[in-house]
């Protein structure tokens, strides 16, 4: 599994919107739900979810509340903000336009 490092600046952000735009869930959901939709091909820590869910609630992109989980465990559920769905888009056009012309290049052919 890639570990945040090897991820591109900012796209464990865009990843976090998108899958709270999904539906709202709680921390150990969207590690989850990363590995699912991604084949087990992108994971995250603890160390860098929680932080990072921390810096995109500071910026009014999420919200979070307390509730209960299936387990009937109180759990800290994120939800995307209207704000939130603004920077997903801009994230989103930005990843399009950078991973276009990345994989412009690495389709380059060689001499």
């Amino acid at each position: 599994m890639s570990k945040p490092p090897d991820l591109v600046q900012g796209t464990l952000d865009m990843l976090i919107l998108k899958i709270l735009a999904l539906q709202p869930m709680n921390g150990w959901t969207i590690s989850q739900r990363l590995k699912q939709i991604s084949s087990d091909v992108l994971g995250v820590s603890d160390g860098s979810l929680y932080p990072a869910l921390h810096k995109l609630e500071h910026h009014g992109w999420i919200r979070a509340e307390w509730k209960s989980s299936d387990n009937n465990r109180r759990s800290r559920f994120y939800s995307l903000t209207p704000l939130g769905r603004k920077q997903l888009e801009k994230e989103t056009a930005n990843w399009n336009r950078v991973s276009a012309a990345i994989s412009g290049i690495v389709r380059l052919r060689e001499a």
